[in-house]
């Protein structure tokens, strides 16, 4: 029981500030810190310029298919006014068709949607493997240079260059993870 007298004189003395603040300093080592260009990660490892090179190919198939539709969409636009204006389309024949058009911009879109959706899950799926890879590398160099906090280059406002550590961290990666796949993996059906 002598032990809960000594512990709150303990306390007392600490929040009065009767210990000097050298000694709490002393229990608390300084925090030292590595920063990571996550951006530059992405951009300059083997993976990340692979994956963005499918990508792109992706993005300009998508924009081929979306001109394609846009073409197609127009003719049938200019063919319909045509038809008004000649008076060669009127009545139930030009509802039919105006209908018909509508539902054709509707599916376009749709499919442009879709393909936009995808283009953005193959991304996030890249970013996902790029950060499982380089977690544990931030890791094992938080361990070799003593670290205590990684954080991501965007987030300080400024700091040492000695602190960067994204060279190493791309040079393990690339080592560790070469490529990624920029197909993800089925979404569930609901």
């Amino acid at each position: 029981m002598r032990f809960l007298p000594t512990a709150a004189m303990a306390a007392s003395l600490l929040i009065a500030g009767a210990l000097p603040a050298t000694a709490l300093a002393q229990a608390t080592p300084p925090a030292t810190i590595i920063v990571v260009d996550i951006e530059r990660v992405v951009s300059q490892s083997a993976a990340g310029k692979q994956a963005m090179t499918e990508i792109q190919a992706k993005v300009s198939a998508l924009q081929s298919r979306a001109n394609a539709l846009q073409g197609q969409l127009k003719t049938e636009a200019d063919a319909i006014q045509a038809g008004q204006a000649n008076n060669s389309l009127a009545g139930p024949a030009l509802e039919t068709r105006v209908k018909a058009f509508g539902q054709k911009q509707q599916s376009a879109q749709q499919e442009v949607g879709r393909l936009e959706s995808e283009v953005q899950r193959s991304r996030q799926y890249v970013l996902q493997q790029i950060s499982d890879g380089v977690n544990p590398i931030v890791v094992q160099l938080m361990k070799e240079r003593g670290a205590s906090i990684a954080m991501p280059k965007a987030a300080a406002l400024q700091y040492s260059p000695a602190l960067d550590v994204t060279t190493e961290v791309i040079a393990r990666l690339d080592k560790a993870l070469p490529k990624v796949s920029t197909t993800p993996p089925a979404t569930p059906q609901k």
